[in-house]
């Protein structure tokens, strides 16, 4: 039994969920996002609320159903709230600066690297060391913050490079004399 699963997903005043077909709509305030449903879980919106639960007792749908239940979380979540990720810079002359819909960024290369912002998400530079990504959709807000990271990951040494908000970078200690 997924303990996840079992637990209906609540929808807030406000948000409008709906099924046709293969595919769960949900709008609310930030706007509409929608899911294509798996065949091994079956979906219904009641009492306030969508729940979710295997079509069957094979492993496989037991496996999705604790997934699609955080999916369909995440649609809620998105519309009511957003997803924000936050990256921090560093490194001597490592800078970052938005213009227009492409982030700037200046790693230590000998050019600049330009990311293309896609559609629907926002990215805002409040200084030269941080970068800001928000968005209704969790996972392109995660893959956009994923492919800045990408460029220059943190290496243990001197801690250089771009890491997520809060994450520990394990720190190796250089050669002994």
């Amino acid at each position: 039994m997924s303990r996840i699963g079992k637990k209906p997903v609540p929808v807030p005043a406000g948000v409008t969920a709906s099924i046709e077909g293969k595919t769960l709509s949900v709008k609310g305030a930030k706007g509409t996002l929608t899911l294509n449903l798996a065949d091994e879980v079956t979906y219904a919106i009641e009492d306030g609320g969508i729940s979710v639960q295997p079509a069957n007792d094979t492993k496989r749908a037991r496996s999705f159903w604790g997934m699609q239940r955080t999916l369909v979380q995440n649609l809620v979540t998105g519309v009511t709230e957003g997803f924000t990720k936050k990256l921090l810079i560093t490194g001597v002359g490592y800078r970052a600066s938005v213009q227009g819909q492409k982030l700037k960024l200046q790693l230590g290369y000998s050019h600049d690297v330009d990311i293309a912002v896609p559609e629907g998400l926002t990215v805002a530079t409040p200084d030269q060391t941080t970068v800001n990504i928000t968005g209704i959709d969790k996972q392109a807000v995660g893959q956009l913050a994923a492919e800045i990271r990408r460029w220059r990951k943190p290496e243990p040494y001197k801690g250089k490079g771009i890491k997520y908000a809060g994450e520990f970078i394990f720190r190796k200690e250089g050669k002994k004399k």
